[in-house]
Order: C-alpha cells, then sequence, then structure tokens
C-alpha cells in the first residue's frame, strides 16, 4: 500500500477541520483532534485517523453530540461524576479531569466517571494524563459485545479495555500499559477483512464456537478473551465499573460503534486517581526503582511505555489521508 509522510501538527489541524465540518464545537473538535494527533504518534493505528470517518458521519447523523456541554457534578467527597449527554468522552474528560485533580490532591484518592459518552478509543490517552499531572491513572471501558464468555459461542462483553500509567518522580511518565481484555482489538480483525488476510488462531472463533483463522468468520462469531478464564475476569471486572458503577449501558446493548446510525454509544469509562506518595511517602519511588532497574538491566526487557520514541511526522497509508484531507475540504 502507498504511504504518505504527514506532520502531527497537519494530522491535528485536519482532524480538527474535519470535526468542525461535520459539526463539532470548535472546542470539542480540538479534544478530538489531540486525542488523534497522539494514537497516530506512537502508532495506535486503530484509535487514530482510523475512527475519524466514523467521528464525523455520526455528527451529521446525531448518533453522538458535538456541541453538548458536559455536566460535571461531585456526589460524594471524592467521587467525581461527569454527564457526557451523548458527547465524545474526550471532551467529557477535559471538563472532569481538573476537578478530579484538584479533589485527589486533597484526599489522596479518588475517582471518575464519565457517563453516557461516545466511544473514548484510546484508553491510556487518558490514564496518561493523570500521569502527566504526578498521579497514578487506572482506567476502565466497555464496548459494543464482541466477546464471548469461555466455553460459549455468543458475545456478552466488549474489548473493555484496561490501562494504567505511573508518574516518574522527575516528571513524565516512569511506564504505562493499555490493552484489551480479548485477546485482540476488534479493530485488527476488521483491517485483516478489508486486506483479504488470515487472522492467527487464538483471536476469535466462528458463529458456532469453534476457533477460526478466518476474519470474516471470525466478525460473524465473537472473539475470545486474552488468556482465557483469567482475561475474561478483568473483562467482566471493566464491564461491571464502566456500565454498573456509571450509569451507562452494558456491552450488549451498543450497537458497532462505527455504525453511522443509531442510538448513541451511551458508554462509560471509569477512573482511579491516586497520590502514589499519599501511604509510603519516598519509599514508592524507592520500590519504583527498584522493578525498573531489574527489569533495565537486562538487555531486551523494558516496562511497558518507558521508552517512547517523540516523533513530529509519521508515515500513514496514501488513502487514509487523502480520506481524511476530504473530509475536512
Amino acid at each position: 500500500m502507498s504511504q504518505v509522510t504527514v506532520s502531527l501538527k497537519d494530522i491535528e489541524t485536519t482532524s480538527h477541520k474535519a470535526l468542525v465540518n461535520h459539526g463539532a464545537e470548535d472546542w470539542i473538535a480540538a479534544e478530538m483532534a489531540k486525542a488523534i494527533r497522539q494514537a497516530e504518534s506512537v502508532g495506535n493505528l486503530i484509535c487514530g485517523l482510523y475512527y475519524l470517518e466514523s467521528y464525523c458521519k455520526q455528527l451529521q447523523t446525531g448518533r453522538v453530540d458535538g456541541a453538548v456541554e458536559p455536566m460535571v457534578s461531585k456526589p460524594k467527597i471524592a467521587t467525581v461524576q461527569v454527564n457526557a449527554g451523548f458527547g465524545f468522552a474526550q471532551a467529557a474528560f477535559a471538563r472532569g479531569l481538573p476537578v478530579a485533580l484538584e479533589t485527589v490532591k486533597q484526599t489522596g484518592t479518588c475517582s471518575l466517571a464519565i457517563c453516557h459518552a461516545h466511544t473514548c478509543t484510546s484508553l491510556g490517552y487518558f490514564t496518561e494524563q493523570i500521569a502527566l499531572s504526578g498521579y497514578i491513572g487506572i482506567g476502565f471501558t466497555n464496548a459494543s459485545a464482541v466477546v464471548a464468555p469461555p466455553g460459549g459461542h455468543k458475545a456478552v462483553i466488549g474489548t473493555n479495555p484496561i490501562a494504567l500509567s505511573i508518574p516518574a518522580k522527575t516528571g513524565g511518565v516512569a511506564f504505562q500499559f493499555d490493552q484489551s481484555t480479548s485477546a485482540v482489538a476488534l479493530g485488527k480483525i476488521t483491517m485483516a477483512k478489508a486486506a483479504g488476510e488470515s487472522i492467527p488462531l487464538g483471536w476469535a472463533i466462528d458463529a458456532e464456537g469453534n476457533p477460526t483463522t478466518d476474519a470474516e468468520a471470525a466478525l460473524k462469531g465473537s472473539l475470545v478473551s486474552t488468556g482465557g478464564y483469567k482475561g475474561y475476569g478483568f473483562g467482566l471486572m471493566a464491564e461491571v465499573l464502566a456500565a454498573a458503577v456509571t450509569g451507562s449501558v452494558n456491552s450488549l446493548d451498543v450497537a458497532g460503534l462505527k455504525v453511522p446510525e443509531g442510538e448513541p454509544h451511551d458508554l462509560g469509562q471509569f477512573y482511579f486517581l491516586l497520590d502514589p506518595t499519599a501511604i509510603s511517602g519516598d519509599a514508592f519511588w524507592e520500590r519504583l526503582g527498584t522493578l525498573s532497574k531489574a527489569i533495565d538491566a537486562q538487555p531486551n526487557a523494558r516496562l511497558p511505555g518507558s521508552k517512547t520514541r517523540i516523533v513530529s511526522e509519521v508515515s500513514i497509508e496514501a488513502s487514509v489521508w487523502e480520506l481524511t484531507q476530504s473530509l475536512a475540504s
């Protein structure tokens, strides 16, 4: 496939223009464009420009509200709630984070619930912001049902990602991970089907519950949890925190996330913010340093997300960039 080199600045600017063109308020489009830029900068293609067209289409059909003002409240001392109003999760988080940071500064812990939101795509994008502010960030979300329980054949929960970001003592992020609790993100199978490629055994089952390497059969069947029962447990945990705790929808009640028309996603995201030194003081940094040194001492090992390369431009498919530009024109 033909590739073009595009600056991250151009990706952000063009994405912003595309979203405004299709009905998003300027500040909301700006929050979305920053998230798209970040995803592309680290090679997270599924959460970057890959989603832009669906954002634009759903703005036009009203499946997502691009003009709603998120409502922030504090139902408990250390609990921050943001009603996204069927708008973008990125905008809701931007309104809720300052309140959550002020809360955790006083209490040592804080829960931040984003309710009734559009898909947040990259969950680590949000926990990273928490860590960059000096706090541990743990996040959970759910998605449309595509994962069957072990031994079953019908999808019950989504890919249901979990993310963790740990701050560094001198500023920045010590390490982080953002991973689906399914064996793979659904987008990878969608992309494999579009490319006419097979998928590895262990990613999915067909409609009868049989393991498959056929991407089309997988899309008609279900994904499986990473690590079998263990991953399924984490997926259930994410489901309860994202859907039940926030009062948003179960994975079972969400249509495909990229489908242009239909009911709003109405998904939830749930975050824990923790002061890393509230209990152990500097012992936290000492223990973290011990862990980091032990891993760094092994030539081919590293803490996840600890050595992210900073870039100013990326190589993307020419067709993707052409579509992005057409959405902005």
